[in-house]
């Protein structure tokens, strides 16, 4: 068994209040264009016309060479944060998705990475998971290798 799990609510409402990015910038506010902004705490699109922030975030709490840094978007006005292990609207609504294994040391588990069909995650993170050396997993996009979530153990 596995949860989804959304950037934190405390995290999430200090972008919305303007606290810079991890390049130390405020967040863009835009208008969601209502395909392909995924945001990364409700974990659903954002629709179309509603306002939106764009940010560079690292989903790692230090900088190493694995600590990948990259755009996410989120909902600019305060959304309720997914919890639990359904899957979210920003895991199904693309065809694909690229998974990772991370360790305990936050580096990449050689081996587990792989572009899944959206239908077959739960059986991908399952698989992933039956290895003892990893710790976590985070889902990116498979075609522009943005973050979307981290994948814990229950």
């Amino acid at each position: 068994m596995f949860t989804i799990e959304a950037l934190p609510t405390t995290e999430v409402r200090a972008y919305q209040a303007g606290a810079p990015d991890a390049y130390g910038n405020p967040p863009e506010r835009t208008i969601s264009t209502g395909a392909g902004n995924p945001c990364r705490h409700c974990l659903c699109n954002i629709p179309e016309g509603a306002p939106m922030l764009i940010l560079a975030h690292r989903p790692f709490d230090g900088t190493h060479p694995y600590a990948e840094t990259g755009p996410i978007f989120l909902c600019a006005d305060a959304c309720e944060r997914h919890t639990g292990d359904e899957m979210p609207e920003v895991l199904i609504t693309s065809p694909d998705y690229l998974i990772k294994g991370y360790g305990a040391d936050d580096r990449i588990v050689y081996g587990t990475g792989a572009v899944e069909p959206a239908p077959q995650i739960k059986e991908a993170v399952e698989r992933i998971f039956a290895r003892s050396d990893v710790a976590y997993i985070h889902v990116r996009s498979s075609r522009n290798n943005c973050y979307q979530a981290r994948i814990d153990r229950r």
